[in-house]
């Protein structure tokens, strides 16, 4: 029988490492964004790319999504409380990118 080792950040990156996902979240620390102002955020992404992120971020529990019934459609995105546990941690992310840029 095989021992499996188990790294934690092994775990994290499978729940937040593609291009995508950080900047989502990154994103929704402001709060609630409707699903095509937060597209809009996230320059380059494809309408397909965004609906695939945000759906395994919500299957994750990271992400909340809310229907309005209203006519046209609104669907608003916002961090569910698992994920603002990520907050200091996607802050740290964009202040080391902040300060790496302007040492390059």
């Amino acid at each position: 029988m095989k021992t499996i080792n188990f790294c934690p950040l092994d775990y994290t990156i499978s729940l937040i490492g593609t291009k995508w996902k950080p900047l989502v979240l990154f994103h929704l620390l402001e709060g609630p964004l409707r699903s095509g102002i937060l597209q809009k955020k996230v320059p380059g992404i494809s309408n397909k790319m965004f609906t695939q992120t945000v759906r395994e971020l919500e299957k994750d529990g990271l992400v909340n999504r809310e229907v309005f019934p209203v006519v046209p459609p609104k669907v608003e995105y916002a961090l569910s409380e698992r994920g603002k546990s990520l907050k200091s941690i996607l802050l740290s992310l964009d202040s080391w990118g902040a300060n790496d840029v302007s040492n390059c």
